[in-house]
């Protein structure tokens, strides 16, 4: 089956003025369909640069990243925006949702900017907001829902367009530990009907989650193993 992913010698610079800093430091990498990955490592380590290039958010300074079999690594900014909203799904630490539209609007938010018809959106969002136990609260507004349920709706937004990779940046890092257990308990439904995870996490039992755990270590692959 192809790779969802492949990162193929990819490195990172930033000029910090006359210094170049290099925060990834050639990371090959290759993500199968329907693998959970968590990625770990010390602070300063390349995860959150490692996270942005797979979001499409950053490019790298050399090498190639091949998501869905495209190589992305010098495509124009207007086509990256066109792989985020339609090829991927991000779930934030704090959520990132919009304080004044409602629950379901939230939902919806990534299909109105595909163009899709409302009729249709509204269904879509309907629907996984059931799935993810959110469907008596659609006319709720963020601040009058739990931190959980705020993930929850989160979790239903990056699904919405049905990515190829998901992308959890500690998606459990603002919730009390029942409510951090509930949301993984989604992931791992999540993944079990075949959804790509990659999540970066600071905690070991978080991490073990996951099927695979990649650790970074200054910019490098130290360790790559599978559960």
């Amino acid at each position: 089956m192809a790779a969802i992913v492949s990162l193929d010698n990819i490195v990172k610079r930033y000029q910090m003025g006359p210094v170049a800093v290099e925060a990834l430091r050639g990371v090959s990498l290759v993500f199968s369909p329907g693998e959970y990955i968590s990625i770990m490592g010390p602070s300063g380590c390349g995860k959150s640069t490692l996270m942005n290039l797979l979001g499409c958010l950053d490019r790298p300074s050399a090498g190639h990243y091949f998501l869905g079999g495209q190589d992305v690594s010098q495509m124009s900014d207007d086509h990256l925006s066109v792989m985020r909203g339609t090829r991927l799904g991000f779930i934030f630490q704090s959520y990132n949702l919009i304080q004044q539209l409602s629950v379901l609007e939230n939902i919806e938010v990534p299909l109105f900017y595909q163009g899709w018809p409302e009729a249709q959106s509204r269904e879509r969002a309907r629907a996984l907001a059931a799935m993810v136990g959110l469907g008596h609260r659609l006319d709720h507004k963020p601040f009058e829902l739990s931190g959980g349920q705020q993930q929850r709706v989160a979790i239903a937004r990056a699904l919405v367009n049905d990515p190829l990779l998901l992308l959890a940046d500690e998606p459990t890092g603002n919730l009390d530990s029942q409510s951090g257990k509930e949301i993984l308990a989604v992931f791992d439904a999540l993944n079990q009907q075949g959804k790509t995870i990659v999540m970066v996490t600071h905690d070991e039992a978080t991490a073990r989650r996951a099927r695979r755990t990649i650790v970074l270590r200054d910019g490098r692959v130290e360790s790559d193993h599978r559960w």
